[in-house]
Parts: C-alpha cells; sequence; structure tokens
C-alpha cells in the first residue's frame, strides 16, 4: 500500500468540495447534534431518504433534554420507516447521559463521545471534527474506499484491524484547521464520485492523478472486501384481522429482531387457508371471509423473512376475547403507533402508510 499517494490531496480536493458539496441540512448548520442524529440515520440508509426523517426528527425533538425525555413509542414512531430501532434506542441512552453527565450537550472530544453508547469510532470522529474542529478521522465506508483505491490497498477493509490503519492513515493527511471540512470532502468524493458497485467517476475525480486504481485501471478490483454470509431465510405468514372499522395489531416482545414495536399479526412457515382461519379461531375470533394476498419479502442484516399473507374479515365486537391483540381504527395505527417496514406491503390493507410513505 502505497500510503504517500495521499500526501498533496488535500488541496485539489478541498478545492474540489467547494465547488461540488451537496448542500444538506446537517451540513449547512453543523450543530453537534444535528451532526450526530445524521450520522446516526445516515447508517444503512441512503442521504436522499434521510433529509425528510431528520427534519421531522429535529423539528419533534429540537436538542439533546427533548430527545432525552421523549416517550418511547413516540420515539419509535418518528424513526419508523429507518429501520435498525436500536439506533435510535441507544440514541436516547447517549441524550439520557448527556443530560446527566455534559449539561444537556454533547462532550467536544473524541474521547468522551466513544464513551456514549451507539457511537463508535466513525460517529466520534465525525461529530468531534465537523461540529468541534477536532484534528481526528471519520472513516467510514466511502473513506475505507477512496483510501483503497487512492493507494493500491488490497487489504480487507471488512476487517476492524485495517480500519483502524486507515484511521491512522488520515489522521497523519488531516490539513491543520480543516479536519471537519477534509472529512466530508473525502466522504463525499467516495459519495458521488468514487462510486461502489460500479465504475467511478475517474473523469471528475480531482485527485485522480495521485490514484493507483485510476493508473493500473484497477478501480473495479478495489477495495477488497470479504463476502457477508449469507442471510437466515425465515418463511412467515403475515394476517390482516379485520372487523368493519378496526383492524388488530400486536405489540412485539421487548428483546430481540424488532423489539417493542407493534406489528400484524403473523406465523411462522406459510400457512394454508385452512390453516390461517384456525389461527384465526384460535385468537378468539369468528372468521366470515378470507382474502389470499400477494406474497412478500423482506430483508434484515442477517435474516430474510419470505411471507405469504391473508386477510381475514370477522365478527365485529369482538376484540375483547383477546388481551394480547389490540383492535384499532388503522388511522390511529398510522399515527400512533410504530410498525417496522418489514410489514409494509400488507398495511396498505388497512389503509395506512408508513414511515415516510406518510407524507408523500
Amino acid at each position: 500500500m502505497d500510503t504517500e499517494r495521499l500526501k498533496g490531496i488535500d488541496g485539489p480536493l478541498l478545492g474540489w468540495f467547494d465547488g461540488h458539496a451537496r448542500s444538506l441540512p446537517w451540513r449547512d448548520n453543523p450543530l453537534p447534534y444535528y451532526v450526530w442524529v445524521s450520522e446516526i440515520m445516515l447508517q444503512q440508509t441512503r442521504v436522499e431518504a434521510v433529509k425528510p426523517f431528520f427534519a421531522r426528527f429535529t423539528k419533534a425533538l429540537p436538542d439533546i433534554d427533548s430527545l432525552a425525555a421523549c416517550p418511547e413509542e413516540q420515539l419509535l414512531k418518528l424513526w419508523e420507516g429507518l429501520g435498525y430501532y436500536n439506533r435510535v434506542r441507544n440514541m436516547q441512552k447517549a441524550a439520557q447521559l448527556a443530560v446527566e453527565n455534559y449539561g444537556g450537550a454533547l462532550p467536544d472530544t473524541y474521547e468522551e463521545l466513544l464513551k456514549l453508547p451507539g457511537i463508535g469510532s466513525y460517529t466520534a470522529g465525525a461529530i468531534a471534527s465537523i461540529a468541534y474542529g477536532q484534528a481526528v478521522p471519520a472513516v467510514d465506508g466511502n473513506v475505507l474506499r477512496v483510501v483503497s483505491r487512492i493507494c493500491g490497498s488490497t487489504q480487507d477493509i471488512a476487517k476492524q484491524a485495517v480500519k483502524k490503519q486507515f484511521e491512522e492513515i488520515v489522521q497523519a493527511v488531516i490539513p491543520a484547521g480543516k479536519a471537519g471540512k477534509f472529512n466530508q470532502a473525502l466522504m463525499e468524493l467516495g459519495a458521488t464520485v468514487c462510486l461502489p458497485n460500479g465504475q467511478p467517476d475517474c473523469g471528475s475525480c480531482p485527485v485522480r492523478e495521485r490514484c493507483y486504481a485510476f493508473e493500473h485501471s484497477c478501480q473495479m478490483e478495489l477495495p477488497v472486501k470479504a463476502g457477508k454470509k449469507a442471510r437466515r431465510i425465515e418463511q412467515r405468514t403475515v394476517i390482516v384481522i379485520r372487523d368493519s372499522e378496526r383492524a388488530a395489531i400486536r405489540r412485539r416482545p421487548a428483546k430481540g429482531l424488532l423489539a417493542g414495536l407493534y406489528e400484524l399479526p403473523n406465523a411462522e412457515g406459510h400457512l394454508t387457508p385452512d390453516e390461517t382461519l384456525q389461527y384465526v379461531r384460535d385468537c378468539h375470533f369468528s372468521p366470515i371471509r378470507i382474502k389470499e394476498l400477494p406474497p412478500a419479502k423482506h430483508i434484515f442484516s442477517h435474516v430474510e423473512w419470505q411471507m405469504s399473507g391473508y386477510m381475514v374479515l370477522v365478527e365485529d365486537k369482538e376484540h375483547e376475547k383477546n388481551e394480547n391483540l389490540l383492535f384499532i381504527e388503522p388511522r390511529q395505527t398510522e399515527r400512533d403507533y410504530p410498525i417496522p417496514a418489514a410489514f409494509a406491503a400488507y398495511t396498505k390493507y388497512l389503509s395506512i402508510k408508513l414511515g415516510q410513505d406518510k407524507y408523500e
């Protein structure tokens, strides 16, 4: 790996960033809280998708104090559609610690930020450099890709030891007084020019003359990243149980996948219509009519749900018989109860929308 190639990239890179940086709400107003919220939202989520979520979240919870005090169901509802709900739960834990220990503000050093739940080396580096001007690196997937190609590294970027090495390499070339801008410029280059999963736009790259991958035409071979383990496949049957006005939902367990969120009733395996009707009867409802719904799938990080579905109309006023199910008006579900996007293919049969779809 030729790390000498990184020396001197700051001039052309920062000049390019001045003319090409996207206008983003957390970038235009880099308050520590805004940088933090945006960086957590941007994990596993595209920038354009994050913008409306960020706007609503920061309007409802404009500071650390309001985040720390927010009721859990409201917090999860604000996050609905972003997925990976432990991210926002950890944010609230961190906010509560910030209220207790730092007077309702995020600490202003990389080392103290790392002590908060849900904040790893990248997020701590982003907050410390962008919001506080501390000379520390912020190495995400974009930066790993850019540095791998510039330096010609064939090391596996999925390894934590390699990421740590890259942080040290970037640390060594951060220009004095410009850490936040430099980190953002590297990330922006990876997000808009030095692209993953396709041919990078080398013709628009301000540092291509120093890039090993460009010089040796091996852009598509770098970076090196070990393949992920195959996801576990789970078959499930989702059942939309309705009477003339209301629909059934239930709360998931407090621990495990989608912990504490609300869901449509569902069962393991792909049930037949007769098995589905028996499932509904076992829930103490009297089925009137059943309709098969189209199949759907949802991919989590380690699990893939392959779903079949049914809508079952039941007799009115039977919902008091089942303590595990809530029978509520669909609009109340849309407003008050956080339902994960895994069920989005079937919530349309309740005439409700989830997450960002509610606002479009």
